[in-house]
This record gives structure tokens, C-alpha cells and sequence, in this order.
């Protein structure tokens, strides 16, 4: 397995069958990127680009993709960042740090997925946490 240093944005429609390493496969039209990892393992790497998930930058024909790709369901565990069309390599994390991240990852993409609550919610919860605190 040869690591990727350097990865090509390439604008698509729709993603090929066949991914070329070193390729990160740009759709607008479906808002998500796609590439093989940089590891070289094979594994297909796709990120949903929205305020949720992840987002793309784009400067002068190099792309940058944020925040860091983690690939921790793929047996490589490969961790790394896409700045400006480069490759750069975090280093591993310990599995509980993985499984934080992904906590907050999940809780980040249901508040910025998830409707803002009513003014009723938001009443009865501080009149909820008033009477908890009291009991206290």
C-alpha cells in the first residue's frame, strides 16, 4: 500500500464505478465528495459536503476539504486532512478518542439537521430545569 500525498479534485455529476487513487471526485449536483483512501487500502471514502458533515474550499484550482477525514470503520483506521490538493497525515487515535469524536459528530450533525425547538419546548425545558434545581 502506497500512501497519497497529493489528490486531483475532479468535478463529476455522478461518481464512476471505478475510482482512480489519488482522484478526489467532486459532485456538486449531489453535494458529496468522494475518493479512495490515502492510505492505499482501497476503501472508497465518501463525505456528504454540508454545515452538518463536511465542507469544501476551494481556492485557485486546489481544494481542501474540512474537517479531517477518519476512515475508523476501515481496518486502516487512516486519519488525515485535505488541504490545497495535499495530504496531511494525523497521527492515530486511541479508540475512546474515536468513539468521542463520533459522539460529537452525531450531536453536531442532529443540531445542525434538526429544527430549531418551539418557544413552547424551549418554555417547558427552563421550567423543567427551574423545578429540578429546586429539588436539589
Amino acid at each position: 500500500m502506497t500512501r497519497i500525498t497529493v489528490i486531483r479534485p475532479q468535478l463529476v455529476e455522478f461518481v464512476p464505478d471505478r475510482l482512480e487513487g489519488g482522484v478526489l471526485y467532486i459532485s456538486r449536483r449531489y453535494a458529496t465528495a468522494v475518493h479512495l483512501c490515502c492510505c492505499g487500502c482501497g476503501s472508497e471514502v465518501v463525505t456528504p459536503l454540508n454545515p452538518a458533515k463536511w465542507r469544501l474550499a476551494e481556492s485557485n484550482g486546489a481544494v481542501s476539504l474540512s474537517p479531517s477525514v477518519g476512515n475508523w470503520s476501515q481496518p486502516c483506521q487512516s486519519h488525515y486532512w485535505i488541504i490545497g490538493n495535499q495530504v496531511r497525515w494525523a497521527g492515530a487515535m486511541p479508540a475512546e478518542m474515536i468513539v468521542a469524536v463520533k459522539r460529537r459528530d452525531r450531536r453536531d450533525a442532529e443540531r445542525l439537521t434538526l429544527p430549531p425547538p418551539s418557544w413552547w419546548t424551549r418554555l417547558w425545558q427552563f421550567i423543567m430545569a427551574l423545578f429540578r434545581g429546586k429539588q436539589g
